[in-house]
């Protein structure tokens, strides 16, 4: 942390004419490649919802602030709409867990895959690693004689879709894009062609949206250079002191807080199956359910520590093995609402009032009367951003009256 520096590769937002015209040539770029289908996107929806008191997938958690519509519908209408407006494929790569990828594919099918050709989506699995007793470092079981295994993490996505065979899939397709995101930030502009537009342009192998932390000691890990490379340091390695550091020009230098928002070059991910260049193991410290060899639970342990040490890897451990890596940031406030804890700040309380405020703005820039507490919930096959439901509304493609009102 003493050596890292503000990271120097960097697209902030537009702040002058200037910016502007840059980043719309950027999204031209994004766009064509968009209607050229070099582009695919990758949803990583291995977790549950525990942490929301929802014992099911993650993405099959209502999040509509008046419809209820699930994480998944969001993002299935989303990549309708890009469809649609593009006029061109978008294979959409789900990675699911053991924990969840039968209850995700029996949701899909239920909710006939929300309009979606069912073989444009592709179902793939991470894998799993077994847990170990972090006392003594012996292997956890789940039952007798089977381990108590638990998903690699996000870092797993590599080898997982090399093993489903799905980079040899996009390559046949002519992808050559892959924009990847997290299911629990329902903001999180799909495929979005600026952010395309920037990688391409810039001919970056591994590409991060990244938006200005609101405090030093936020509970975000942040991308930095270090040594000449790309890295993210997690925030739990940094003190306070270390967090508001400030370089010679007075600027935060651990300012640029992840996302989890990338675009990866398909050659980039496929070199690092070719080279076995496995992702770092990392520790976590969980509580894990197990049983002794007789298949008797083993009681938590009585100080609330955490019983076992998970194993998992991080995707973002793949920007030091870029060769060319590019940090955009993006629109914290459009963006950024992710649906993380049951309570307080990144809650399903405060990602519903983003998707009103937002839906709020637009209607308001289009005119429409719009009250500071209304409750309001778009589509985003009425609209994928504020120009098309102007548009939309102006040409009467639908009314006033069918927008979700709460």
């Amino acid at each position: 942390a003493e050596q890292a520096e503000a990271t120097s590769r960097v697209v902030r937002q537009p702040a002058s004419d200037a910016d502007q015209r840059a980043w719309a040539a950027a999204r031209a770029i994004g766009q064509q490649a968009l209607s050229s289908g070099t582009v695919a996107v990758i949803t990583v929806a291995g977790g549950q919802g525990t942490r929301l008191g929802f014992e099911h997938p993650k993405g099959m958690f209502p999040i509509g602030p008046v419809s209820q519509r699930t994480l998944f519908q969001i993002f299935a209408e989303q990549i309708l709409a890009r469809r649609r407006r593009h006029q061109a494929d978008l294979p959409w790569c789900i990675m699911t867990s053991d924990a969840t990828h039968e209850e995700t594919i029996a949701f899909f099918q239920q909710q006939n895959f929300f309009g979606l050709s069912p073989d444009s989506i592709h179902f793939f699995q991470q894998g799993s690693l077994p847990a170990m007793d972090a006392a003594t470092g012996q292997l956890l079981l789940a039952a007798p004689g089977q381990l108590a295994l638990s998903p690699d993490g996000h870092g797993g996505l590599v080898t997982a879709l090399a093993k489903a065979g799905l980079l040899t899939l996009l390559q046949a397709k002519g992808v050559q894009h892959l924009y990847y995101h997290q299911v629990d930030n329902p903001t999180a502009i799909v495929a979005d062609p600026a952010l395309l537009g920037f990688h391409i342009q810039q001919q970056s192998q591994a590409t991060t949206c990244v938006v200005c932390k609101t405090s030093p000691t936020e509970r975000m890990g942040v991308l930095v250079d270090l040594q000449g490379r790309t890295e993210i340091i997690e925030y739990s390695e940094l003190t306070a002191e270390q967090a508001a550091r400030r370089n010679d020009s007075g600027q935060w230098i651990f300012w640029a807080g992840n996302t989890a928002i990338h675009v990866f070059d398909r050659q980039f991910l496929e070199s690092l199956c070719e080279t076995g260049n496995q992702l770092p193991l990392h520790i976590a410290r969980k509580q894990v359910p197990c049983v002794d060899e007789y298949g008797q639970p083993l009681p938590a342990d009585p100080s609330g520590q955490p019983n076992a040490i998970k194993l998992e890897r991080f995707i973002f451990d793949a920007l030091p093995l870029a060769a060319r890596t590019l940090i955009v940031e993006g629109n914290r406030e459009r963006e950024f609402n992710p649906v993380k804890n049951k309570s307080g700040s990144d809650s399903a309380e405060t990602c519903r009032a983003a998707l009103s405020r937002i839906a709020r703005d637009w209607l308001q820039g289009a005119g429409q009367p719009v009250g500071p507490d209304d409750i309001f919930e778009l589509s985003p096959l009425q609209a994928l951003d504020a120009e098309e439901l102007s548009e939309n509304l102006q040409r009467g493609v639908f009314s006033p009256e069918q927008l979700l009102r709460g």
